[in-house]
């Protein structure tokens, strides 16, 4: 995941980036070694417990994601939804995650997302209307982190733009 977000922001720019569902911190604080600012964010306080005691220095934020209100400091270049965190949210609040994110990115940012897809589960075409609701334009989907092609598998990593 790591290395996608950061050839990601090298190919549109910036460093700022959110890892919105953190959990222990395991890819926040990779990208925080590259050199990225990374600020996550987690409702599980457990897990943040973990994130802050490997990585002290960096922003940790405990805060449920459909509803960050003013929990998070400025804008992202990209925000990170890694580890399944789509379809480990409470039913019915993907679309109040997204639109939330959505406000957080600046102009040109980028969304990006890795879950499985799953029967009865968030599918990739409900995923692109919810993105697409919150003003997020399609720019690419993987079949896995390293940018294998899409072609109707289990997993997707979908990347969208916010739009403006």
């Amino acid at each position: 995941e790591a290395d996608l977000v950061e050839s990601l922001l090298r190919e549109s720019g910036g460093t700022a980036v959110l890892d919105a569902g953190c959990g222990t911190g395991r890819v926040a604080i990779e990208l925080a070694d590259r050199g990225l600012a990374v600020v996550g964010v987690d409702a599980d306080p457990g897990m943040l417990a973990s994130a802050q005691a490997k990585a002290p220095g960096l922003d940790w934020i405990e805060a449920d994601l459909a509803d960050l209100g003013a929990a998070l400091p400025g804008d992202f270049d990209l925000i990170l939804l890694a580890g399944n965190v789509m379809i480990f949210l409470e039913p019915g609040s993907e679309r109040r995650v997204l639109a939330g994110l959505a406000t957080r990115l600046r102009p040109a940012g980028l969304l990006v997302a890795g879950f499985s897809v799953r029967p009865r589960r968030l599918s990739v075409d409900r995923y692109d209307e919810l993105a697409a609701e919150a003003c997020l334009v399609p720019v690419a989907r993987w079949a896995t982190w390293d940018r294998r092609p899409f072609t109707g598998g289990d997993y997707a990593v979908s990347v969208h733009r916010r739009a403006g």
